[in-house]
C-alpha cells in the first residue's frame, strides 16, 4: 500500500512538472513574440492549451511567470557553459570559453530574450535581478573562481579574480555584441566572434599573464 502511494504521488509530481514545463513553453513564445507588456495572460493560456484557472494555479502573476522562464533559460545551459577546458594552456581556456559564450549569447532566442527583459526592468526590477544572478553573474562567478585557481598555480597574475572575470567578458563582448543585441546587425559569424574573443584574450593576457600559461 505503502509502495502505491509512492508511486501516485511521483505520478502527480510528474505531471505537475510536465504541465509547468507546457505553460512555460508556450509563454515563452508569447513573450519572445508580443513582448512582456504585449503579453496577456489570456494569450499565455492560449498558447500553453490551458485555461486561465490551471495558469493561475501554478503562476499568480506574468511576471512571476516570466521570472521563472528567464530561471530555467539559463539553469542547464549556464552549467554546460562553465565548464572550463582543461587541455592546453591558458589561452586556449579562455578563447574556448569565451567563444561558446558569445556564440550562446548571439542566438536568436537567448538576445530577444535579453530584449524583453531589459524593456520589463523598469517597471519589475526583480525581473532584471533574475536574469542577472541566473546568466551574468553566475558566469562571472564561476570563471572568477577559474581565474582563482589559475592565480593559485601561477599561471596568472589575477589580485582581484572577480574584477578581471567581468573584464573577461566584456573584452570578448566587445563591440560585436552590442551591434548585434541593439539591432545594427543581424547576425554574426563564428569568424567575428572568434576574432573579438581573441582580441580580448590579448588584451587579458598582457594585464594579468605570467611567465608560464599552463592549465
Amino acid at each position: 500500500m505503502e509502495s502505491e502511494a509512492l508511486q501516485r504521488e511521483a505520478g502527480a509530481s510528474n505531471d505537475g512538472s510536465a504541465k509547468r514545463r507546457q505553460i512555460t513553453d508556450g509563454a515563452r513564445s508569447v513573450f519572445l513574440t508580443a513582448g512582456f507588456d504585449g503579453a496577456s495572460m489570456n494569450d499565455i493560456a492560449r498558447a500553453a492549451g490551458v485555461s486561465k484557472g490551471t495558469l493561475y494555479a501554478y503562476f499568480n502573476s506574468k511576471d512571476e511567470l516570466f521570472e521563472a522562464i528567464i530561471r530555467g533559460e539559463f539553469a542547464q545551459s549556464a552549467e554546460r557553459l562553465c565548464v572550463f577546458r582543461r587541455e592546453g594552456d591558458v589561452r586556449d581556456m579562455l578563447m574556448d570559453f569565451g567563444v561558446r559564450l558569445i556564440s550562446r549569447m548571439s542566438e536568436p532566442g537567448t538576445r530577444a530574450l535579453a530584449r524583453v527583459v531589459l524593456a520589463a526592468t523598469e517597471k519589475f526590477p526583480h525581473v532584471g535581478r533574475a536574469f542577472y544572478e541566473a546568466g551574468p553573474l553566475y558566469g562571472a562567478t564561476r570563471l572568477a573562481a577559474e581565474l582563482e585557481n589559475l592565480e593559485k598555480s601561477g599561471a596568472l597574475k589575477v589580485p582581484d579574480p572577480e574584477r578581471a572575470a567581468w573584464q573577461f567578458v566584456d573584452l570578448c563582448q566587445s563591440y560585436v555584441y552590442k551591434r548585434l543585441l541593439f539591432g545594427v546587425v543581424d547576425s554574426i559569424g563564428r569568424e567575428d566572434i572568434e576574432a573579438s574573443v581573441e582580441a580580448g584574450v590579448d588584451v587579458f593576457m598582457k594585464a594579468y599573464g605570467a611567465p608560464r600559461h599552463s592549465v
